[in-house]
């Protein structure tokens, strides 16, 4: 049932995500079909991997697929917006009030609480990533709201709410790394750690999700920038 409900919370976020930034970006046509086009087969990717289990790999690599399926995105977008003027202006242009408003899905989080106690996540991983989650959700709600008014004394609150989304991320991935078994980085003794996030439908929200949301962080912590100076 967990899965069930999983998929469904997943596939909602991710193509609300998606949709929502396509849709917004003031670029051409083309490249937002181009972008979409690219978004579509990395998710069929990590979900083709996943599905052959590519992802349950702990002391089989060096570097686990998952970190890899973590960092790519971040680099590609950094070099992208680092070279290419035009892309950095693109990604600006998506509303602010979007990517921080996007962040009320992480109430999902709780989800992460329900698989520790089904025995199925093990560790401090799930109660890190899941109240952190549902913590970064409830700030998103003011946040989204002041990120829609004109700039003002309050903005501050918005980039506390972002730092704490960003935080969140980092400390999962990091306490999911140190914990899972077999891992040559495992740190702290755990028979079943971050297990089901390496199986569909979870290992989507670390391949997928996690990215994206750490990506859409770094935009808002831009936009506040420009926000401030203009």
């Amino acid at each position: 049932m967990l899965d069930f409900i999983g998929a469904i919370a997943v596939g909602v976020f991710a193509a609300t995500a998606l949709a929502g930034f396509t849709a917004t970006m003031q670029t051409s046509l083309r490249a937002r079909l181009l972008l979409g086009a690219v978004v579509g087969i990395w998710i069929g990717l990590a979900g083709a991997l996943a599905g052959a289990g590519a992802f349950d790999d702990a002391g089989r690599r060096p570097v686990p697929l998952v970190a890899v399926f973590v960092v790519t995105p971040l680099i590609a977008v950094a070099l992208l917006a680092w070279l290419s003027p035009a892309a950095r202006k693109a990604m600006l242009s998506v509303p602010m009030p979007l990517l921080v408003g996007l962040n009320a899905f992480r109430f999902l989080g709780g989800l992460f609480l329900l698989l520790a106690a089904a025995g199925r996540l093990g560790g401090p991983f799930p109660h890190a990533a899941g109240w952190g989650d549902i913590a970064t959700a409830a700030l998103a709600i003011p946040a989204a709201y002041i990120a829609a008014r004109p700039p003002s004394g309050r903005d501050w609150f918005i980039g506390l709410a972002t730092l704490v989304g960003a935080l969140d991320l980092v400390i999962a991935v990091g306490l999911a790394t140190i914990t899972t078994p077999g891992s040559p980085l495992q740190i702290i003794p755990e028979t079943i750690g971050p297990r089901a996030m390496l199986h569909l439908p979870w290992t989507l929200i670390p391949t997928v999700l996690v990215p994206y949301m750490l990506i859409a962080h770094g935009i808002v912590f831009a936009q506040l920038r420009r926000r401030a100076a203009g």
